[in-house]
């Protein structure tokens, strides 16, 4: 079994805890100091019980990390109910699909993300049965320095009211993407490349951007694609049935 470095050094810590606490507990009633041979001695004794029962740091460890993960999931199941307007309605965020629809479905993804170009065809078709679905979209670039130049030339190119072509053009490129790729891609769609790359500058994609991550660590997305449906975090690809039982129940829920 593998524990992050984080882990490991958070519960040695918490034995270090102990440790002092022990030593704590063993001043002398006159307040004096613990002669130092004492305090090596419980430091002994400590370390003597984990080498005769090493499971039981492993057994520290696994409690750890089941905490940390139920504390998270809680953080963000609290997120997911605060953070209502950001995830559902920021008008800086691009939208496909019914804006004024009865269901949103919110999706965080990335240019280069294998799974997220698996996931368009379903939920196009999903979608083109169901006129009534509002789609968000959240561009998480997180693979690196291609999927940050993909994302911000796929919100650049509002500006030329090519979002919806660019962004189906980027996520219909097989194999990896470089900033001549999209720039390319760009081109082969119609768009204006210089103007694109001008308008690629400006601050507030850059902020659009850093929100999106922002909120994806609060909600506790840790790969893409993550759908957000109704009150359900759904990471991971969604097949089309996967999509309408989802959409079925957040509008059940409304």
């Amino acid at each position: 079994m593998n524990f992050p470095l984080l882990f490991i050094a958070k519960v040695l810590a918490r034995w270090c805890f102990i440790i002092s606490t022990l030593l704590v507990l063993a001043v002398p009633a006159n307040g004096d100091e613990i002669p130092a041979k004492r305090q090596d001695a419980i430091r002994q004794l400590v370390r003597e019980y984990l080498l005769a029962n090493p499971e039981v740091i492993v057994e520290a460890l696994t409690a750890y990390e089941a905490q940390e993960e139920a504390r998270v999931r809680d953080e963000a199941r609290r997120n997911l109910t605060a953070m209502q307007a950001e995830i559902f309605n920021n008008p800086q965020d691009p939208v496909m699909g019914n804006a004024a629809g009865d269901v949103t479905v919110v999706e965080f993804f990335d240019y280069q993300c294998g799974y997220c170009k698996r996931v368009v065809a379903p939920l196009v078709e999903v979608m083109t049965a169901d006129r009534q679905i509002k789609l968000v979209l959240k561009e998480l670039p997180i693979l690196g320095p291609a999927s940050a130049f993909a994302a911000k030339a796929a919100l650049a190119a509002r500006g030329q009211a090519a979002y919806d072509k660019l962004h189906f053009a980027l996520l219909a490129h097989r194999g990896r993407l470089s900033a001549e790729i999209v720039l390319q891609i760009a081109a082969s769609i119609g768009l204006d490349v210089e103007r694109l790359k001008a308008d690629m500058k400006a601050p507030a994609i850059a902020a659009m951007i850093a929100a999106n991550q922002r909120l994806a660590n609060a909600l506790n997305v840790r790969g893409t694609p993550a759908f957000i449906i109704g009150d359900e975090l759904v990471p991971g690809a969604v097949d089309a049935d996967g999509l309408r039982r989802l959409v079925a129940k957040a509008r059940e829920n409304n």
